[in-house]
């Protein structure tokens, strides 16, 4: 009976002290540390440890000189919540004077890269309508003029190591302008495309999938643009027994995509705009390519529709169809091409499996994360965050298709991350995919000011659905989703911000938040001192 009551109140004792050890003290440390939210009293000097393999990035006080909870007094002076939030000082913090090796193409290298595709294109035309007048086929003749002051040339040259476009880039809304209603002059098939049926060798930049159903349109003014056109109604979801890679592919997706990033201040996707699109006389008259020809038909209501050349869904029973002939789709920039500003596509270490049945690590070691940290690239620098950065935009978006990333190959293992094709966000509103944040619950890291934009984007003032709804409203097929994806932002946004807040607790901000600035050692200028990490 004796020996029962000491083995008794030792089980007891142990399990007290497991309480106290893994329950009460991480508690009574949070209470300290964050007192129920992020303290704008805590150390500002925040700093990324080495924590399993990840080496310390040196850091400026860019950022620290912000609190991490950021406050802001209410205002009804009548300005619109988006300027409001635009003019916030995290949306104003300056960065450095470029340089040649700052900047993805310099200019005179980009007008004579230019120079010779309009030689190439008039060569090409005058062969075509020779051709043409032989087959005594019509022609439709666009007069084109290439304009070295466009936006769109001015987009490829505002390309830095930072982002694809500068906050305040008055090249942007003027191309989002004329993307929108610019003649077009050209249509044809995009690289992915051709690389389905053997014609070129594009694995190097998009891995072929089997749902496409895009066009490579070209403007009046040279401007290049992918055109992916409406297939699904914006009220639909995706039906619950779909697969994400068997999902449909949305242009309001690309189009909400662009200003999610631009609010959220990634400025990692390029310049999308709707249109509404004459895939008679803009599509089909102008398209010198006969395998596309080939795909128009004429369905029994008498409107024009057409097909894609790919895997699987691609007969006329999957084809899209004019009004008769008006179909509303996303125009997309496209960016420099390869031989000029050369990409490589890179596996996302969190790639989801592509089969019915199939699981990939990630999902089954809750300590995965370990394991990447000590794998190049992802032991240093700020490779790893930006891909952190990455799953909190998909996972706001709803897209569970991010297989692969592309960088520019100039910038190396420090350029950002381009957060191309999110065509397959925004299809189920009513439900939250955690597993997509996988790469922030199990590495517990993330950029000081991106928790800081977030942050601010959950306020009353800043509210993000209240911002991307206005933002969606200058575009001309507004609106681009409907209120209950606006909803899920701000219930997904919460969702993000309390993990993080789970992590702080378990592991302490220093081990959590990274300040995303670095300085330089490689340039002495003092104008390129400082280098942005993003």
């Amino acid at each position: 009976m004796r020996r029962d009551r000491i083995f008794l109140a030792t089980t007891l004792t142990a399990i007290f002290s497991a309480d106290l050890y893994f329950i009460l003290l991480p508690k009574l440390r949070s209470i300290r540390q964050t007192s129920g939210h992020f303290c704008s009293c805590a150390p500002k000097n925040f700093t990324l440890p080495r924590h399993g393999g990840l080496a310390s990035p040196q850091l400026s006080n860019w950022t620290s000189a912000l609190p991490l909870d950021v406050t802001t007094s209410e205002s009804d002076d009548g300005i619109s919540k988006l300027e409001r939030l635009f003019s916030h000082p995290l949306y104003n913090i300056q960065i450095p004077l470029l340089g040649p090796e700052e900047r993805l193409l310099q200019a005179e290298q980009l007008m004579e890269y230019y120079r010779r595709k309009v030689s190439r294109w008039e060569r090409h035309m005058k062969a075509y309508s020779e051709a043409a007048a032989v087959s005594n086929i019509t022609v439709t003749e666009h007069e084109v003029t290439f304009d070295p002051d466009a936006s769109w040339v001015k987009f490829h040259l505002g390309i830095n190591r930072y982002a694809l476009y500068s906050r305040d880039d008055p090249a942007i809304p003027k191309l989002l302008r004329e993307m929108q209603s610019m003649a077009v002059v050209s249509a044809d098939y995009t690289q992915d495309e051709k690389a389905l049926k053997g014609a070129c060798d594009c694995t190097q930049v998009v891995k072929p999938s089997g749902h496409h159903l895009k066009l490579a349109l070209k403007m009046q003014n040279f401007a290049k643009a992918m055109f992916k056109p409406m297939r699904q109604q914006r009220d639909e979801e995706t039906p619950e027994d779909f697969f994400y890679f068997v999902d449909f592919q949305r242009h309001n997706a690309e189009i909400a995509a662009f200003h999610l990033d631009r609010i959220l201040d990634f400025r990692r996707v390029p310049p999308v705009s709707g249109r509404l699109v004459n895939i008679t006389g803009e599509v089909l008259q102008v398209t010198h390519n006969e395998d596309l020809r080939g795909v128009f038909f004429t369905s029994p209501a008498s409107n024009t529709c057409f097909f894609a050349k790919c895997l699987y869904v691609c007969k006329t029973e999957y084809a899209v169809c004019g009004n008769p002939d008006l179909l509303e789709g996303s125009l997309s920039a496209y960016l420099p091409g390869l031989s000029i500003a050369p990409r490589i596509s890179i596996p996302n270490p969190w790639i989801r499996s592509y089969t019915f049945s199939g699981r990939e690590e990630w999902e089954v070691n809750p300590f995965y994360c370990d394991t990447i940290k000590q794998m190049y690239p992802y032991n240093s620098g700020n490779r790893l965050l930006n891909i952190i950065d990455m799953s909190i935009f998909d996972f706001l978006i709803g897209n569970m298709d991010r297989h692969h990333y592309e960088i520019f190959t100039k910038f190396g293992d420090e350029g950002f991350l381009l957060h191309l094709d999110n065509a397959r966000g925004f299809g189920k509103h009513s439900v939250d995919e955690m597993s997509i944040l996988a790469p922030l619950s199990q590495c517990c890291m993330i950029k000081r000011s991106t928790l800081m934009r977030l942050q601010l984007l959950t306020r009353r003032e800043y509210r993000l659905s209240d911002v991307m709804r206005e933002s969606l409203q200058a575009d001309p097929l507004h609106p681009i989703l409907m209120e209950p994806h606006l909803l899920a932002l701000d219930r997904r946004l919460q969702k993000v911000l309390r993990m993080v807040q789970r992590c702080v607790r378990r592991l302490g901000e220093n081990e959590v938040i990274a300040r995303d600035f670095e300085k330089s050692t490689s340039t002495p200028q003092a104008t390129t001192e400082m280098r942005e990490v993003r």
